[in-house]
């Protein structure tokens, strides 16, 4: 099991949900993190929490703005010394039929989902190769798995950070850089924050059944990822029967396993974070 102790961590979308809990976490095995928000009310409450658990760095980030990233992917770098482990944990969700939004809508969401990782990874993955040493954690989701009805564009994304993450980690093993591990990690809907409201139906939850908390998702990351170097989460675990399903099944059959489960109307009453622009309006 890898030690934590004086590993630097960055973390993005790092002061509410996920992000909030895996700070806490890394902060209590003895690392120093920096977090990004893009709110900067949220991020003083949480740079206010989690003082009082070890050394902090909070700087406000939109991770769509490219010369913010890079610029800040540096001072992490000078405040740190280096940065051993990324967490690219920030997203962005919109529900609802692909062609009932603007296309300036899945842009963002996009932008937020996966482009954002381009430029992290680009800017801190030499620093681990040189080093030989390092650990990016990229949040997918199951909806990374399968797809999901209104949520197609979030689907997109989720898919392309479960293969970037499989590709840069083949890459990293090709180049013999051993010590830079990769890890992606794929919650189903948590019953609050970005995704509140959004659940399959009861034969739906009692196979996959919806995460309790934030922290659920943030044990898993460092228990699970940072520590025992898995490289791919689900939670649950169930999730694996999607595997298993589409193996075994003929596309149609898959077809009528998801409408069974209700995966088709599983976003029917989200409602998102109140307050965010992830809140449905």
């Amino acid at each position: 099991m890898k030690e934590l102790k004086g590993k630097k961590a960055l973390v993005t979308g790092g002061a509410m949900g996920i992000g909030l809990a895996t700070c806490k976490r890394l902060l209590r095995e003895g690392c120093e993190v920096t977090v990004w928000d893009m709110n900067p009310t949220a991020l003083e409450d949480a740079r206010r929490e989690l003082s009082s658990l070890g050394t902090v760095h909070t700087h406000v980030c939109d991770v769509t703005d490219k010369p913010r990233v890079l610029e800040l992917c540096r001072k992490a770098e000078a405040d740190m010394g280096q940065v051993d482990i990324l967490i690219n944990n920030a997203g962005f969700v919109k529900a609802g039929r692909f062609c009932d939004h603007p296309l300036e809508d899945w842009e963002r969401e996009t932008d937020v989902n996966l482009t954002s990782m381009y430029y992290t990874i680009h800017s801190l993955l030499p620093g681990m190769y040189r080093r030989n040493l390092g650990h990016i954690v990229n949040l997918s989701s199951s909806a990374g798995l399968m797809g999901v009805a209104d949520l197609a564009v979030y689907c997109a994304t989720k898919w392309g950070v479960f293969g970037l993450t499989e590709a840069l980690r083949y890459e990293a093993l090709r180049d013999k850089k051993n010590g830079i591990k990769f890890t992606s990690v794929h919650p189903i809907f948590l019953k609050t924050g970005m995704f509140e409201g959004g659940t399959l139906n009861i034969l739906g939850n009692i196979l996959i059944p919806s995460i309790e908390t934030h922290d659920e998702v943030a044990e898993a990351i460092v228990e699970r990822g940072l520590k025992k170097n898995h490289h791919v989460i689900k939670l649950p675990v169930t999730l694996h029967l999607i595997f298993i399903a589409r193996a075994l099944l003929p596309d149609s059959a898959m077809n009528v396993l998801a409408r069974i489960m209700g995966i088709g109307n599983s976003m029917s009453h989200w409602v998102g974070r109140p307050g965010s622009e992830h809140a449905r309006r």
